[in-house]
Formats: C-alpha cells, sequence, structure tokens
C-alpha cells in the first residue's frame, strides 16, 4: 500500500473490501488490466487504484466492470452497486476535515473498523487512551503556531474517535505497548500527567483494552525506530493493514511480507514488555511519583 501523504479521498473500508472483490472478479474472468481499462475507456492505472480503494468507485464504471468480468445476474450486479454508494459516502470523521490531514482520514477509517488494533508507542499515550487535556497538550506542543479553534477541533476529533472502543456492538480489542518514556515524559503538567495515568489504570480494567509497558530495564528491541499500529479486520477480504507515521505523514503497508515483520516486532516486544498481569501495578507506582 502506498504512501498517502498526498492523493484522493480516504478509502472506507468497505470501499477496500469491494475493491478486492473486483480484483477477484476480474483475475477469476482471466481479464488483464489493460482488458478492463478498455472496457472503461480509462488508463490501467484508473483500474488499478480502484482495486487498491485509493479512488472511489463510480457506479456506471463499476456496472461495466461486472459485466466485463461475466457478473450478469441482476440482483447480483445490484447488491453490489448499492454497497459501492454506501462506500462512497464519507464516515463521520469527515466533518473534521478542516483539521484532519489526508493520511489521518485513512488512519481512522481503518480505527473505525477494525476487529484488533495493537500498536506500539515510545512518545505519546495512544490517541484512544487519552484525555482530554493530555490531548490538547500533545497537539499544542505539535502544531505551537496553531489557532485555538484548531486546538479545540483537534482534541473533540480525538475524543469522538474513542467512541470505538465502547461502541455496544463489536468493538474492537486495543493491544497497545507503549514506553516508559511515555510516563515520564512530562506533557501539560503534574496535575494534567496524574488525570492520564489515572485513566490508564481505569483503562486496564476494560475487558477489550490490553496495555504493556516497556522499561527502561528492558533494553533494545525490535521497533526503536518509531511508533506504528497493526489494523485487523473481521472480513476475510481485507488483510492486515500497519500504518507507520512520521512527522509530515505515514506509509501503509499491506503486503504479507511487511505486515508479518511488524507483527513479529509486536510479539517479541509483548514479551520483553511488563506482563499484562503487572501492568497496573507498575502505573500506580509511577503515578506516586508523579
Amino acid at each position: 500500500m502506498a504512501d498517502t501523504r498526498t492523493g484522493g479521498g480516504a478509502p472506507t473500508v468497505l470501499r477496500m473490501v469491494l475493491g478486492k472483490r473486483l480484483q477477484h472478479l476480474r483475475e477469476r474472468a482471466g481479464v488483464t488490466y489493460e482488458q478492463a481499462a478498455r472496457a472503461l475507456d480509462v488508463t490501467h492505472a484508473t483500474v488499478r487504484r480502484m482495486e487498491k480503494a485509493e479512488v472511489g468507485l463510480k457506479v456506471p464504471y463499476v456496472e461495466k466492470l461486472l459485466r466485463t468480468y461475466g457478473v450478469g445476474e441482476p440482483d447480483e450486479i445490484e447488491g453490489f452497486v448499492s454497497l459501492a454508494r454506501e462506500a462512497n459516502q464519507p464516515g463521520w470523521w469527515h466533518r473534521y476535515r478542516d483539521v484532519l490531514p489526508e493520511w489521518f482520514s485513512v488512519f481512522v477509517s481503518l480505527e473505525s473498523e477494525s476487529d484488533v488494533i495493537r500498536a506500539y508507542e515510545p512518545h505519546y499515550v495512544p490517541g484512544l487512551l487519552q484525555t482530554e487535556s493530555y490531548a490538547r497538550a500533545v497537539l499544542r506542543a505539535g502544531m505551537p503556531h496553531a489557532p485555538e479553534g484548531e486546538i479545540k477541533r483537534g482534541v473533540a476529533l480525538r475524543m469522538e474517535r474513542q467512541a470505538v472502543l465502547f461502541r455496544d456492538e463489536n468493538p474492537p480489542m486495543l493491544w497497545a505497548v507503549i514506553d516508559e518514556t511515555v510516563l515520564r515524559r512530562n506533557i501539560g503538567g503534574a496535575e494534567v500527567m496524574r488525570e492520564q495515568v489515572d485513566e490508564l489504570i481505569k483503562a486496564t480494567e476494560r475487558s477489550n483494552v490490553r496495555l504493556q509497558i516497556m522499561p527502561y530495564s528492558a533494553g533494545p528491541h525490535p521497533a526503536m525506530y518509531g511508533p506504528f499500529h497493526l489494523f485487523r479486520f473481521p472480513l476475510e477480504e481485507l488483510p492486515d493493514v500497519v500504518c507507520a507515521e512520521s512527522l509530515v505523514g505515514a506509509v501503509y503497508f499491506d503486503q504479507r511480507d511487511d505486515v508479518s515483520g511488524f507483527l513479529e516486532a509486536l510479539d517479541r516486544m509483548c514479551a520483553q514488555a511488563v506482563p499484562l498481569a503487572r501492568t497496573r501495578a507498575v502505573l500506580s507506582a509511577l503515578r506516586k511519583e508523579i
């Protein structure tokens, strides 16, 4: 999956699923990219981008491709087209497009539809577990010249993202490893940090949150290069997707070999980090030091 710092609208997970299905239908029919492109009178790159969910699924294109791939049943075509229309609808996060970079729109889309979210965070508390005060301090540090209204909008987006952990139907499992540095870096002052650690202690009581701490004493580990998230979905068409962040954007990976490397790093880190059963005790001890 390509770097998404630039490009078209952020894909919804449903659009990704439909792109995978179009690819499967094309390959099953023995149709090449060039042949599919001729049927639409577009370039083969456009067909590739549709399959990779890098562009919206235009309904006339979808209908023509389905027929080109031998899908002739009206009900099957209509069902696919209805899903394509739904996939083209903006997600709830579209309301925050004024403060939401394109690359991070992809992240929120994946986060919203995940079944499992695994993460390593060496700098900050994961966004899904941040308090409002901590989130405000983090955003202000990252955008020192932003107007206060922009910071407020960014905090509101972060708080609304957290609803995914509390939804009634199939909330995702969040399993995060955070570096000890995260808990010792003074962000927003002592009061903000105490409130944040208290929130982390509460989070460990949730059945869908697993939190581990990577202590200084553990020494080097496989992911010292920076933060990343791995998203897993309940839909078999979708592979795991990894987001590796940088200062100005992110790169998304969905190729098996790439994702396997991140998954192995997470497993090794979980073995090195403080065991889950001791997380609360470590947090409580650090809380007394603040």
